[in-house]
């Protein structure tokens, strides 16, 4: 069984597991879009260097067509790779439309040459799979496919043992080039992995497992530049008589304290928010794309009476309370410490104040 399931994650998820794949997929789309949009404006070059020589001498003449083909088809890719998205799924399909069509080139240059056994396409079969990240069953399916078109395609073409020649040669290069497409896809992928695991380490709060501060940073700020949305709710919160709470308990139960809070903020939120710990006893919590006082007030109050109820002490008749700061976007401030200095400002008046346990700046 242990076998087996290692044969379908080498198959199917470059020898990573499947949640782990799912995870690093759009980081592999984004490596095979910058790859072969420079693959494509080299071939744009290379072929529109045939064509020109075909135009100038006759030992290229023949293949002019081709050349001029294969050029105008790269110059149009190359062209429609600069306007998608990088991790768009039509980038995919197209990059497999240009390993067929580069497939599809090398047969027509064999063909040129029915006297002699395939060249060109054996190596398009080795080298071509090195530069596509996907699941290499996929893989497999395109190397099947053009393999056996090529092959019946030459039957016709070529004396039967240089066909022969090219049946065994093609299908022997056709598993060493879907073994290579393996190996090189789980190697890079693991790549993507790990990368992944080590952003996840830089921005990870360690006690909570939230958010860190610049985690939380970066992403309210890619919303704000976001110039379609224009509402959001932030909410600063801190835990009241912390200090206290540190010096009755000890740090250890600080610490607990802390981790409950996070661990309640990341129950309570699941629906996109960004949730984080901005540094000691104090988390961010924001909302998108709504603006509702009211909303702001309903969420306030949940989190105020949950930490209540919820985070426990030594001493179980005490309890613990929190503050909130909360500021409105709508959609002018354009960085993050903009508007967390209007919930810092509200939760600054509340604590002087001492009569609520949230405020929305005003």
């Amino acid at each position: 069984m242990k076998i087996l399931r290692l044969i379908r994650n080498y198959l199917c998820y470059c020898g990573i597991e499947k949640d782990e794949f799912g995870a690093v997929k759009r980081d592999a789309y984004i490596a095979n879009y910058k790859t072969w949009r420079i693959l494509h404006c080299l071939m744009t070059a290379v072929f529109a260097f045939l064509f020109a020589n075909s135009l100038l001498s006759s030992l290229f003449a023949q293949n002019r067509p081709f050349y001029l083909i294969a050029f105008s088809y790269s110059a149009i890719i190359t062209a429609v790779f600069f306007v998608l998205k990088k991790d768009s799924v039509v980038a995919q399909l197209l990059i497999y439309l240009s390993i067929a069509m580069l497939f599809l080139f090398g047969a027509l240059l064999t063909s040129n040459k029915p006297d002699y056994p395939a060249t060109m396409f054996i190596v398009m079969l080795i080298i071509t799979p090195m530069f596509m990240i996907d699941k290499p069953f996929y893989m497999g399916i395109m190397l099947s496919a053009v393999s056996a078109v090529f092959l019946i395609w030459m039957h016709a073409i070529k004396p039967f043992h240089i066909w022969q020649i090219d049946l065994v040669n093609i299908t022997i290069f056709a598993v060493v080039g879907f073994f290579i497409h393996i190996i090189a896809n789980s190697i890079r992928i693991k790549e993507f992995v790990l990368r992944r695991k080590i952003n996840i380490q830089k921005d990870t709060d360690d006690l909570t497992g939230l958010k860190n501060k610049g985690a939380l940073t970066r992403a309210i700020n890619k919303f704000l530049a976001d110039e379609s949305k224009d509402k959001g709710i932030l909410f600063l919160l801190d835990v009241d008589h912390f200090k206290n709470i540190n010096d009755t308990y000890g740090h250890d139960i600080g610490d607990s304290v802390v981790r409950q809070m996070g661990e309640f903020s990341s129950e309570y939120f699941q629906n996109g928010e960004i949730v984080g710990r901005f540094g000691g006893d104090e988390f961010v919590f924001f909302v998108k794309d709504t603006d509702d006082a009211d909303l702001a007030c309903k969420i306030a109050a949940d989190i105020v009476s949950g930490a209540y109820e919820k985070i426990e002490l030594p001493d179980e008749e005490q309890k613990i309370s929190v503050s909130i700061g909360i500021a409105l976007y709508h959609g002018l401030e354009k960085n993050y410490s903009e508007i967390f200095k209007k919930a810092d400002i509200a939760l600054y008046e509340l604590k002087s104040k001492r009569t609520d346990k949230y405020k929305i700046y005003e």
